[in-house]
């Protein structure tokens, strides 16, 4: 066990689909947090961690801040505000874009309120060329609202050790919160709902993928280290019961396909997935419902 041990505990931040996940699993070294091309992808705050030597970095992914239309978003947005309430350091991440955006502008007002120090992270600089990207710093740098301003890629890792090295400008004398050899807070169940719900993500079009949730109804693990993994799809229509399934089950055959690779990466052993869908109307509306999927922590009410 080390001696004179620091911590810094970081909150990422961003409107939906800047990259936050990413960037997480990036840091951590593996799929800890879920990616796709769709926004909102995330829905609970989840912590990366990662140590090096006497030094850990708790990283709070949070969900996409945006404008709540349902009481699933109404959690997400509350995960967001509270995420940033009690860190040591917040980074925002945004894209190469030459404007302070109406998301973006409300959450600086928040870090400035809570006098949150705060990082700048300039996501996807692999797209831009540098004199535009020249622009985007400048912009951000009349806010004040940041110690520093990072142009990183979470994608090909460029920029990310500047980042890190930042980070620990944070971190304060104290005992470590987790095992020297976690990655993230996560329980197993939790992460291998959302590597399924991920997979969702990137197979179905248009809302469908977000009026689903997906809940772990059987997690044994045999003598021999196989785990027997029963997953539970729920969705909002009866129609969408049926685009998921697809045509002769190919579609749920695909999507449990891909996410068994997954699980198989993150647990380290043979995973027995199977998958049914269910139909729950109106979920995201229901607090009972919400709660009952597992989105309840952080919540304020």
């Amino acid at each position: 066990m080390n001696t004179n041990t620091k911590t810094a505990i970081v909150a990422i931040t961003g409107r939906p689909n800047v990259g936050k996940s990413t960037l997480t699993n990036y840091l951590v070294g593996e799929k800890i947090a879920i990616v796709s091309n769709k926004p909102q992808t995330t829905r609970n705050r989840i912590c990366g961690i990662v140590t090096r030597d006497n030094l850990q970095f708790v990283f709070v992914d949070t969900p996409g801040y945006h404008k709540a239309r349902t009481k699933l978003g109404d959690y997400m947005v509350n995960t967001v505000r509270e995420s940033i309430a009690d860190v040591d350091a917040s980074i925002l991440v945004v894209e190469p874009i030459p404007s302070v955006g109406i998301q973006e502008g409300a959450l600086i007002e928040k870090l400035k309120g809570i006098q949150c120090p705060a990082i700048l992270a300039i996501n996807k600089i692999d797209t831009v060329e540098k004199d535009n990207l020249l622009e985007v710093i400048d912009v951000y740098a009349r806010t004040g609202a940041f110690d520093a301003i990072i142009p990183i890629s979470a994608k090909t890792g460029d920029g990310v050790a500047e980042l890190l090295a930042e980070c620990e400008k944070y971190a304060i004398d104290s005992p470590f919160l987790f095992p020297e050899d976690a990655t993230t807070d996560q329980p197993e169940k939790q992460v291998m709902a959302e590597i399924i719900r991920e997979k969702l993500l990137w197979c179905l079009d248009k809302e469908i993928p977000h009026g689903t949730a997906v809940e772990i109804t059987r997690f044994t693990e045999r003598d021999n280290g196989i785990i027997d993994l029963d997953a539970t799809i729920f969705c909002e229509k009866a129609s969408h019961k049926g685009i998921i399934i697809g045509k002769h089950g190919d579609m749920l055959k695909k999507i449990s396909s891909m996410a068994r690779v997954d699980c198989e990466k993150f647990m380290g052993t043979k995973v027995y997935l199977t998958t049914w869908v269910k139909v729950k109307e109106n979920w995201r509306d229901s607090d009972f419902l919400v709660r009952n999927f597992g989105y309840n922590q952080g919540n304020s009410d």
